[in-house]
């Protein structure tokens, strides 16, 4: 049940960063457009919604990373049996962790600081683009965790860990 929920969580993130890339195309050819020729009026907050959906396709982008193992990936170490890679890869992940737990520890302070905050030129509140920070750091979590298990299955000895 849980392998399942996580995988529809990583495959509307996968959409979720898909929407926001092609969406971003929209205010940045806008932007470029209203520099270089007079047919369209220089728009303010094109600037705005092409820095909201930047900070979201990165932080969207790094959770489907997670989630597909390949975020935080150094490929150092020679070929080794499937214990030896669970372990490695559980000291890594711990690692991963602590950087989760920074991005939401701290990310729910600064989603906190944008409450009752509204952006300049759109006039949208803040906390819409600050709290992609926590949220990310309870995916990372949550994927993390799940590696994690696998790899402890497979250290342990069953069969039916393994990572992916």
């Amino acid at each position: 049940m849980f392998k399942k929920i996580t995988h529809w969580y990583g495959t509307l993130l996968s959409w979720l960063l898909v929407a926001s890339v092609a969406i971003l195309i929209i205010p940045v050819s806008l932007q470029i457009f209203s520099r270089y020729t007079a047919l369209i009026p220089s728009y303010i907050w094109t600037e705005e919604m092409a820095r909201v959906l930047f900070i979201w396709s990165i932080m969207l982008g790094a959770m489907v990373g997670i989630r597909e193992g390949t975020h935080f990936v150094v490929d150092l170490w020679p070929a080794m049996n499937a214990r030896a890679q669970a372990a490695l890869r559980l000291v890594s992940a711990v690692f991963v962790l602590g950087f989760a737990m920074v991005f939401l520890w701290w990310g729910i302070d600064f989603t906190r600081f944008a409450f009752g905050r509204i952006s300049e030129l759109a006039e949208m509140p803040l906390w819409i683009i600050h709290v992609a920070w926590p949220l990310a750091g309870a995916t990372w979590i949550l994927f993390q965790g799940e590696h994690m298990w696998n790899d402890l299955r497979t250290l342990l000895g069953n069969a039916a860990g393994g990572r992916r």
